[in-house]
């Protein structure tokens, strides 16, 4: 995906769960990494659940973050029963 660094704007990411058990009712977290590696602890953005997808509000309009131009590794994490998977979700072009 490509954004604007002035545009407000949802990220959606589809997830799929492949792990049997209850559908997952903590909000979903986000977490952009400009460089190699994991997110830290201290990376990560409380989202929201439409349907199938998790979400989060980027930009400077009452975003949960303004993220300055540059590639980031998207990063999603969501707890389901006993366990959080964090997956890659892809990678965000900021210009």
């Amino acid at each position: 995906m490509d954004i604007a660094a002035a545009s407000t704007e949802f990220l959606h990411v589809n997830v799929t769960a492949t792990i049997p058990g209850p559908s997952p009712v903590a909000p979903p977290q986000f977490a952009f990494v400009s460089g190699p590696g994991n997110p830290g602890p201290e990376s990560w953005f409380p989202g929201e659940w439409q349907g199938p997808w998790a979400r989060l509000l980027l930009g400077p309009n009452g975003g949960a973050v303004t993220l300055d131009p540059g590639r980031y590794a998207v990063w999603v994490s969501f707890a389901v029963g006993a366990e959080t998977p964090v997956r890659r979700a892809g990678t965000l072009t900021v210009y």
